[in-house]
């Protein structure tokens, strides 16, 4: 027997429906690129979202054809994630810190049909369009009054283009399990793969993302999602914002602790989300100025492990709630958060820290595991670590075009696991925290070390602004650790400073072999620390005898 409920689909065009309906008069904030602050509302948003499907579909863009983005976070990146998905195509963001021939490749393989760009890449845009025979238009997010006078193409002006469309637009339905947005990985090795989402995986996504031991948005807050538009859907805050008619403000290009200040105090910000490095940026303004927030209560801290320095001084020093969070490309992006349930609240601040350092708990729509090598199940102890596995409807079953044959490893059941490359441990309350990366994982004697931990703490040194660590050969023990470090401008602090720093906060056999002292750790295109490289630099470093023990 089936119910008896109406039959309504989950689109993204819902969303944005809604929002205009009952939230039309909520703002979005954008700084622009050139220069200015630009305001309107979500009913302003609607109607030219609408404006611009209806024009894509005068040019010919079919369900199912990709239209790519390179921009920052702003409203006509807004219109074109609900106008493109909106009329039944896909919206395909690009890291535009990728490599120029990275960026063609993937426009060439999603086959894209057009292209919208905001000036801050125009460069990237005159060096690869020649490159690029699928794409029909050059679309320049700009004023028609500002377009360039580039040598590209098919180059069109994004204000004169959504003019050719009906502010009358009839949005459409189809079935929700139709694609709607299409994300490449990083790509560290190899080619990157796409990962493919649909309106039904976004939707869930977005509801899962706003519950209220996730970020717990509301029609109350003034979010500025600090990470980019093309990380990941800015970690589904474009669906989620408009679902609970939240204010929205954009940072644009400028990303720097102190522009992020002066807009979060500017416009009243509540809610911000990004990755660790970004907030290193921002803390240091801040305490180099002696300023404090007067409106920022929370923050999502996510892309990589956030040291628990920086946990401690939001929360001590100015009283901000860090809401540690943990996904991937492939989970769209998010799987936990970190909040304290009903029976942490009587516990001291020690140990809601130690719970609130874990990357969380699952949210509804994802379910995991850990497994060891021979693919079989381990306890939730907390101590226990292993391979971290995934499940849910916001999940991958497979890359864009086959790519890599199908990744799932199937259970006792049948059901397919999402095998997340990461090492973790999961406690019996169900707070998973990450060890390691596969690939990163130190194994010195046959046990493993991780690298996470000891980049934690060497970060926690009031003289340390970034540390990594990774694996080095040894005669012995296989590997060992040495740990690698950017030091704050203007301080000092030693190799054996530094080792003793370690000393009665992780086991001895733990503590680094060396310390090497660089200028800059270098990053990936999404911020993330790229060990790759690391490993690259110092393949042919021979650490200081000793027994490593």
């Amino acid at each position: 027997m089936l119910g008896s409920m109406m039959d309504m689909p989950l689109l993204v065009s819902n969303i944005l429906r809604h929002a205009a309906r009952h939230h039309g008069d909520a703002e979005i904030v954008s700084r622009r690129v050139e220069g200015d602050i630009h305001r309107y509302t979500y009913a302003d948003l609607f109607r030219r979202a609408g404006q611009l499907a209806d024009a894509l579909t005068r040019e010919g863009v079919r369900p199912g054809d990709r239209v790519a983005t390179l921009a920052w976070n702003g409203y006509r990146h807004m219109e074109l994630y609900y106008g493109v998905a909106g009329m039944g195509a896909v919206i395909h963001t690009i890291n535009p810190r990728l490599h120029p021939d990275q960026i063609a490749w993937i426009i060439n393989h999603a086959g894209d049909v057009h292209l919208a760009f905001d000036l801050s890449f125009l460069p990237i845009a005159q060096a690869i369009a020649d490159k690029c025979p699928t794409v029909r238009s050059w679309i320049a997010m700009v004023d028609a009054d500002r377009q360039p006078a580039a040598a590209i193409e098919r180059l069109t002006n994004y204000e004169q283009f959504i003019a050719g469309g009906s502010t009358d637009y009839q949005w459409p339905e189809f079935d929700e399990n139709t694609a709607m947005g299409l994300c490449y990985t990083s790509g560290t090795t190899g080619h990157p793969k796409g990962a493919l989402y649909s309106h039904r995986s976004t939707v869930l996504h977005a509801y899962g993302a706003a519950l209220p031991d996730a970020m717990g948005a509301s029609a109350r807050d003034c979010i500025l999602p600090v990470v980019p538009m093309f990380h990941v859907n800015a970690w589904g805050l474009p669906f989620s914002c408009p679902l609970v008619g939240a204010k929205m403000v954009m940072p644009g290009a400028q990303l720097d602790g102190k522009s992020l200040y002066e807009l979060f105090e500017a416009e009243g910000v509540t809610f911000s989300a990004g990755v660790p490095t970004v907030w290193l940026g921002l803390l240091q303004h801040v305490a180099q100025n002696k300023l404090r927030f007067s409106t920022l209560q929370r923050t999502v801290v996510g892309g990589s492990a956030c040291p628990p320095a920086m946990l401690r001084t939001f929360r001590e020093d100015y009283g901000v709630e860090v809401i540690h969070a943990w996904g991937m490309t492939e989970m769209s992006p998010l799987g936990t958060l970190c909040r304290l349930q009903n029976k942490h609240l009587k516990q001291s601040d020690e140990a809601q820290s130690k719970v609130l350092e874990k990357q969380g708990h699952a949210i509804f729509g994802v379910d995991m595991k850990i497994v060891d090598d021979e693919n079989h199940e381990l306890p939730w102890d907390g101590k226990t670590f292993g391979n971290l596995l995934v499940r849910g409807p916001w999940v991958i079953r497979e890359y864009f075009k086959g790519e890599g044959g199908d990744p799932l490893i199937p259970d006792a059941q049948g059901k397919g696991w999402f095998p997340t490359g990461d090492v973790a441990t999961i406690d019996a309350d169900g707070y998973m925290q990450i060890t390691d990366r596969s690939k990163d994982v130190i194994k010195s004697g046959g046990e493993w070390i991780s690298s996470i931990d000891l980049e934690n703490l060497a970060i926690a040194h009031p003289a340390v602004a970034n540390a990594a660590v990774i694996g080095v050969p040894h005669p012995k023990w296989d590997e060992r650790p040495l740990l690698v470090v950017v030091k704050k401008p203007g301080a000092e602090v030693t190799r054996e400073e530094l080792l003793k720093f370690y000393e009665g906060k992780v086991a001895k056999w733990w503590l680094p072999d060396d310390v090497l002292f660089v200028d800059a750790i270098p990053l990936g295109a999404t911020g993330k620390i790229l060990k790759t490289k690391l490993r690259e630099q110092f393949q042919d470093y021979k650490l200081p005898q000793n027994d490593g023990a």
